[in-house]
């Protein structure tokens, strides 16, 4: 089953419900997705790379955009 044809199904259900309880549960399944923090979505190894960004940064350990661009100009 495609996922046009599960989500026209889902439609048809929808829009023929008359039980406020099921529209409140499928609000609140949207509502949790939509809210889920991108950061639980990554894995442990760039968890890991995310603050080991940080803390070069923290402690200066930074490159300008001018700088990385160069060495990109130079690569070529």
């Amino acid at each position: 089953m495609s996922i046009e044809t599960t989500k026209l199904e889902l439609m048809k259900l929808l829009l023929n419900t008359q039980k406020e309880s099921v529209l409140e549960k499928i609000k609140d399944i949207f509502q949790k997705e939509s809210s889920q923090d991108w950061w639980e979505e990554l894995s442990n190894e760039e968890h890991q790379d995310i603050e080991l960004g940080l803390k070069d940064a923290e402690n200066g350990q930074v490159k300008s955009h001018q700088d990385v661009m160069k060495s990109f100009d130079e690569w070529k």
